[in-house]
């Protein structure tokens, strides 16, 4: 086997209610997890694009992406062959479509504090919590941080200059 990385996002999402999770499957653990919503990234999206994506898939909520919270690794202790690189995001809530399918796996999207998080024990990995205490301690960092080369087939005349 060889290793393996991912480029995962993940949204924080904070109102009255606390944070906003989701309630999943995890193919390591026989009981639900809680996350935050989260994913992979798809062919030809940018991050902020995967994030407003994954947020609305997973909770039917639609969000605006403010800033950069962090961008964190994570090795699983029963696979070191895979490493995620998790860009974690601070996002505004901005409508709720309680009508939208949740992605396969999710369970439900729920709202709990971060003393919540922990009473369940359930937190998918440690970066879940440690994203939630990152955000509670103000953390952020503007999204120009962030350069993502425009594609070469929206742009066919670029090295025509």
């Amino acid at each position: 086997m060889s290793w393996m990385p991912h480029v995962t996002v993940a949204t924080i999402v904070q109102d009255g209610q606390g944070f906003l999770f989701v309630e999943e499957h995890s193919l390591s653990a026989s009981h639900l997890v809680i996350n935050q919503p989260a994913g992979h990234v798809e062919a030809n999206e940018t991050l902020i694009e995967a994030a407003v994506r994954e947020t609305l898939e997973e909770t039917g909520w639609t969000v605006e992406i403010t800033h950069l919270l962090g961008i964190y690794t994570y090795t699983p202790p029963t696979d070191p062959e895979c490493t995620y690189y998790r860009f974690c995001f601070i996002a505004k809530a901005l409508s709720h479509d309680a009508t939208q399918p949740l992605d396969t796996g999710i369970e439900q999207a729920i709202w709990m504090t971060l003393e919540q998080l922990q009473e369940t024990a359930r937190a998918r990995s440690p970066l879940v919590i440690r994203c939630v205490q990152d955000a509670l301690q103000g953390k952020r960092y503007p999204l120009d941080l962030i350069y993502e080369q425009p594609l070469f087939n929206a742009h066919p005349n670029v090295f025509n200059a």
